[in-house]
């Protein structure tokens, strides 16, 4: 018996019980009431099923949107051969769905559509459309009330993405520097025209491949998700092209691999800049701690606490293929901090998982530098909301300091260096996009993060994301 009624009586259940035959099975395809009589399923012993809508697969993210098919020896019927089935019957004719339809619109008149359905009540409209060729990139002016002036020699900037960490911090922040900001692009091309009328760029675009071989372009911005950084900055620095790409560098270690490949390849004297958005290490309380680690000279002992709070399992950022995962994606930042502030190559490096947790979501990751230093990165998903999100404390020297949220530098008996408080959060992100700016213009790239230590932490990322998926 299959019952498609909506209602929230239980009689559709028992009526279907005192309807089938001895061992017979229900299934329920509507919403109705269920406080089922063991007595009706007892005495036939009736098997109850609530069917899916379109089949197995429906709602199963691997299935949907990553086409990972269930094998057909064990699922028989998917969502997909069920529309499959269907379609091929309507179109040999056994299937005929024709008395179903009662009206018919072209797409231009969908609300005259829409007001049948609404006040005539038919049995079924279908919406005509017109064949449609595949939109081709577009490119246009934008006009913006936002003027900004820079100077003829300014580096001339395109962005690749116009999400919301791009719109709302990373833009902003290029936006303050005297670099002209030229163009942005998007997929769809709508956020990059409001991204380009927020900030005063002169041109959205949907063509993000047109950006690498631009040639009124010195250098690209990359905002995209995670999985899309490696190949976008490798057809960048093999265009000449600057590049400065929000972290992480790569999601894969045969990507970083090939993206170190053709970066080495290129002759060291015209190498593009390559930089990610490590912005941390140009906050201003760390600069101020490491001119006196500097000036300590001593192995320092390094802890960083990151209270990240839990994101959903399906969240993009924690798909392996997507986003990599929470130690690539976002890990990434305080290792690159701690391998700053220690000044050292890591030598060594071990990762335990938090039980219970996932193994991507709350991790303790442990650091060894060349120099003796030691680095500590605590990234946990089980915290609560009013401890600081990000505590950063450094054993150096006799003395301790401690940065919380990068709000406030607290000293504690070093010599030198004395305890602040800024009036807001700085975690670095304008002083980031500065340095980047001005290295440009100058021509000298020796302020940046050396192209090694990227990839080093990069790697080191990579494999330890990998060992914490075989706990």
């Amino acid at each position: 018996v299959l019952i498609t009624a909506s209602t929230p009586s239980n009689d559709p259940v028992r009526q279907a019980a005192h309807m089938c035959r001895k061992r017979g099975r229900i299934v329920l395809v509507g919403v109705v009431g269920l406080e089922l009589t063991r007595a009706d399923f007892y005495e036939k012993e009736l098997s109850f099923q609530v069917s899916c809508s379109y089949g197995p697969g429906r709602y199963d993210p691997n299935y949907e949107d990553k086409g990972q098919d269930y094998p057909l020896g064990f699922v028989r019927w998917t969502e997909q051969r069920n529309f499959e089935a269907v379609l091929d019957m309507m179109a040999d004719g056994r299937l005929d769905v024709a008395p179903l339809i009662s009206h018919r619109f072209p797409l231009e008149q969908a609300e005259e559509a829409y007001r049948v359905l609404y006040e005539e009540r038919p049995l079924g409209i279908v919406l005509e459309y017109q064949a449609a060729a595949a939109a081709p990139a577009r490119t246009i002016a934008v006009t913006s009330d936002v003027q900004r002036s820079s100077p003829v020699d300014a580096p001339r900037l395109g962005f690749i993405g116009a999400g919301n960490y791009a719109t709302a911090v990373l833009i902003p922040a290029f936006a303050a520097t005297p670099a002209r900001l030229l163009r942005v692009a998007s997929a769809a091309g709508l956020s990059s025209v409001h991204a380009a009328k927020r900030h005063g760029i002169a041109e959205a675009t949907t063509d993000s491949a047109a950006m690498f071989t631009a040639s009124d372009l010195d250098a690209v911005v990359i905002t995209t998700r995670h999985n899309s950084h490696a190949r976008m900055v490798q057809q960048a620095v093999s265009a000449g092209k600057h590049v400065f790409v929000e972290k992480p560098l790569a999601v894969t270690a045969q990507e970083l691999a090939e993206l170190k490949a053709t970066y080495d390849d290129l002759p060291a004297t015209s190498r593009p800049a390559l930089m990610v958005g490590f912005n941390r290490r140009y906050a201003p309380h760390i600069q101020t701690l490491k001119r006196a680690m500097d000036k300590a000279a001593a192995p320092a002992a390094l802890i960083m606490t990151v209270n990240a709070g839990a994101i959903p399992a399906d969240h993009w950022t924690q798909d392996p293929e997507i986003g990599g995962g929470r130690l690539i994606g976002e890990g990434c930042h305080f290792v690159d901090l701690l391998r700053f502030l220690a000044a050292s190559p890591i030598v060594s490096w071990s990762v335990n998982a938090l039980a219970g947790h996932g193994p991507r979501d709350s991790w303790q990751l442990l650091l060894a530098f060349a120099n003796g230093s030691t680095g500590t990165v605590h990234y946990l998903a089980n915290g609560n909301k009013r401890f600081p999100k990000e505590r950063l404390e450094v054993f150096c020297g006799g003395g301790i300091a401690r940065v919380d949220n990068f709000r406030k530098l607290e000293s504690i008996g070093w010599a030198g260096l004395a305890s602040q408080r800024g009036w807001r959060q700085d975690k670095g992100q304008r002083a980031c996009a500065a340095a980047f700016v001005e290295a440009l213009q100058s021509g000298d790239l020796s302020g940046l993060i050396p192209a090694n230590e990227l990839f080093e932490v990069a790697e080191l990322c990579i494999a330890a994301t990998a060992q914490l998926g075989s706990h």
